[in-house]
């Protein structure tokens, strides 16, 4: 899925933009997904991907919405991230390479994984 600068920015809000086309981040507990227990699928704001279900959901204490496993490993992509003097892995949606947030092997089992994501680059797609 490729669209141009000037397209992205019309479909997004700014702050969707920054995080999602810019590699920005938001402020740690000020996003609207880092506290929500509503069930769901959290999909790509950009391109409407599945990418997390809420029962993957957990409280990392980070201020950030984390998740032990995607919906499939398909639907994200991974980069090694060397900016900000730290090595992480920067996860990226599959379809559209929108920047999601980074993945740690410090989560729960029984992945051990914590996916640690931005909420505006996300979209609650709510089934209960």
């Amino acid at each position: 899925m490729i669209k141009s600068e000037t397209e992205w920015k019309s479909l997004l809000t700014p702050e969707q933009f920054e995080v999602a086309r810019n590699k920005g981040t938001e402020y740690a507990f000020t996003g609207k997904y880092h506290a929500c227990k509503e069930p769901g699928i959290y999909t790509c704001a950009c391109c409407g991907t599945d990418l997390f279900d809420s029962e993957t959901k957990f409280d990392s204490g980070t201020g950030w919405p984390s998740f032990f496993a995607p919906v499939s490993e398909h639907n994200i992509l991974f980069h090694q991230d060397r900016t900000g003097g730290m090595v992480r892995t920067e996860v990226l949606c599959a379809r559209c390479q929108a920047h999601l947030g980074h993945v740690f092997d410090d989560g729960p089992a029984p992945t051990g994984k914590r996916y640690c994501m931005n909420s505006a680059a996300l979209t609650l797609r709510k089934t209960a």
